[in-house]
């Protein structure tokens, strides 16, 4: 995986609209860089076209953000989710789709959002991908990734703790929940019709939502 420009370390307490509609561009960034990977590690459990999917998907929301210069948190991230829906892109249009959207909703019009926010956001984008998907942890799919970043999102928020420490945690947990679907078996999807062979790989959904949360997070890690 292509690695990208690490910022500063600074801590925060508000993210800006400015702020998230840069991260939106660094999501896509970094999907467009991660596109062969993502095909690689579909090709042993699907089509191998998950990375083009989400290529795609992510140029459409790229178009679509020059619009939303100066617009609320929650009119940005809705615009992204509508974006990734309404283009071709399997499966995980949607579901990425769906997650951006009710994220969205807890931010309608503020234009600078806090902790509590952002873990709000957390959560419905979760709650967001369990309504579409019809999954649970342990399926081997992206909420593997998502589901302890929420956790250790919301952990932070207990704790007391900064924004900045609070992204670089659910990251952290993003990661290795991405990694623990090496050994888990398929159980929803495509993949699922692989059964026991789909053990050793590493799911391509929970790969491209640790992509899109590490990049939303880079300039705190």
């Amino acid at each position: 995986m292509g690695e990208m420009h690490m910022g500063n370390t600074g801590e925060v307490a508000k993210i800006t609209s400015k702020d998230v509609l840069a991260a939106i561009y660094r999501m896509c960034d970094a999907v467009e860089e991660n596109k062969g990977y993502l095909c690689e590690l579909d090709a042993a459990l699907g089509d191998g076209d998950h990375g083009v999917s989400m290529s795609k998907s992510f140029r459409a929301v790229r178009d679509k953000l020059p619009s939303l210069e100066g617009k609320d948190v929650g009119t940005i991230l809705r615009a992204v989710g509508m974006a990734l829906i309404s283009t071709v892109g399997g499966a995980m249009g949607p579901l990425f789709g769906s997650a951006f959207l009710k994220a969205g909703e807890r931010a309608a019009g503020k234009q600078e959002i806090g902790l509590d926010d952002i873990v709000d956001m957390f959560i419905a984008g979760e709650e967001a991908i369990v309504a579409r998907g019809k999954a649970k942890v342990g399926d081997k799919t992206l909420l593997d990734t998502v589901h302890p970043a929420v956790e250790a999102i919301k952990e932070a928020k207990e704790e007391g703790l900064s924004i900045s420490e609070a992204l670089r945690r659910a990251t952290g947990a993003a990661e290795l929940g991405m990694k623990s679907t090496i050994d888990m078996i398929a159980r929803v999807g495509r993949a699922s019709r692989l059964g026991e062979r789909t053990i050793g790989h590493q799911d391509p959904g929970a790969t491209s939502a640790y992509i899109i949360i590490k990049a939303a997070s880079m300039p705190y890690l």
